[in-house]
């Protein structure tokens, strides 16, 4: 959404009608994920047409417009099937990458729309955790419900059984933070709804100017993580080692930890191999909702850290949250291969996976005597 939101907020401005189409329901590989949008008002088609965003970066883009201008015109949503162009019928629009996509068209003048429409831009422009249910096949088509992170809700799928459901679900898809489609029940009948995810903007903080460091800001940057680096070492934090990091942070790390108060789409990387630095850093990441805080060290001293970091109040079940040490198992040893490994570990974290086998490790019970 954020990708077309601007355009949207223009032509709005303008008096034009919206629509909207989204990738609701794949089968095999496509260019674009579920949730890709494509947005763009009434119009004229042709060579003049207005868009933002795209479905499939350009297979069926055509005719998904076309059937946008049918959808504001008529008012009623549509769910669009597209498969592989068969030989036989040549001349038919089809996908050039196998499989099959459904894409879900909507007018943004909706009743539905309307009603969350507000509350999802604010969320969007506050980095708040949300997620929108729509009904994309049967009764009620169209319909939705919106669920924020505070568990709040918004907007009504017609039937109040199904509401409960359906936010169960989100909320579970929110902590995910999977975009994804479900079959449900509603009234005797089935109805498939789809769970767009409204992530804020994934964040990667680095604690520690290291050389490690640098090849991971640049892998960061081209996944699109918004980039800090936090280190009060003005030797090491400098715009020279790190020129394309988004923010520079020359502060004692726990305290700019505070103040950017992690959520859950940041991803936190304690690379200082400083005691100093790290613990009471660590303490402050594993007490917020980071979906990812790793720490560099090795395995043979990771009970030292555990015992330090249960003495600045980390309690056992934050430990099991901690990625120690950081990075997948990649026989890593270049500073460029280790940050890879890292990168390699947020993704699996950012895609809701388990830690690995060869990353997880037991929290050691503490000794008493």
């Amino acid at each position: 959404m954020r990708e077309v939101i601007v355009e949207i907020e223009a032509w709005k401005n303008e008096g034009k009608t919206v629509a909207i189409a989204t990738n609701v329901k794949r089968d095999g590989s496509s260019l674009r994920p579920l949730g890709a949008k494509m947005a763009m008002p009434q119009g004229s088609s042709g060579i003049g047409a207005e868009i933002a965003g795209s479905v499939t970066g350009g297979c069926i883009e055509g005719v998904v417009y076309e059937e946008a201008q049918a959808v504001i015109k008529s008012g009623q949503p549509k769910l669009l099937h597209y498969g592989v162009t068969s030989e036989e019928s040549p001349w038919e629009v089809g996908l050039s990458c196998g499989g099959s996509l459904d894409v879900f068209v909507e007018s943004m003048d909706s009743p539905a729309w309307r009603e969350i429409y507000p509350a999802l831009k604010n969320c969007l422009a506050t980095s708040q955790l949300a997620a929108v249910a729509t009904i994309i096949s049967g009764p009620g088509l169209g319909k939705k419900l919106m669920l924020k992170a505070d568990g709040s809700t918004l907007g009504d799928l017609g039937d109040n059984q199904l509401n409960t459901e359906v936010a169960d679900w989100l909320e579970g898809q929110i902590s995910l933070q999977d975009t994804t489609w479900k079959n449900f029940i509603k009234a005797g009948e089935k109805v498939e709804i789809f769970a767009d995810v409204f992530a804020p903007v994934a964040r990667m903080i680095v604690v520690g100017a290291v050389h490690i460091a640098i090849p991971l800001v640049t892998l960061a940057k081209a996944l699109g993580y918004y980039t800090i680096i936090i280190d009060p070492r003005t030797a090491f934090a400098t715009r020279e080692r790190f020129p394309h990091v988004d923010e520079l942070i020359i502060d004692w790390p726990s305290t700019a930890l505070e103040k950017l108060q992690p959520d859950e789409a940041t991803y936190i990387a304690m690379l200082s191999h400083d005691e100093k630095l790290d613990n009471p850093a660590l303490a402050v990441a594993l007490a917020s909702p980071a979906r990812y805080v790793g720490v560099l060290g090795t395995r043979k001293k990771i009970h030292v850290r555990f015992a330090a970091l249960r003495e600045l109040g980390v309690s056992d079940e934050q430990l099991e949250r901690l990625r120690a040490p950081i990075g997948i198992h990649l026989g890593a040893v270049m500073p460029d291969e280790i940050a890879l490994s890292i990168l390699a570990e947020m993704v699996t974290a950012r895609h809701g996976l388990p830690k690995t086998q060869e990353t997880h490790v037991t929290v050691p019970v503490p000794v008493t005597s």
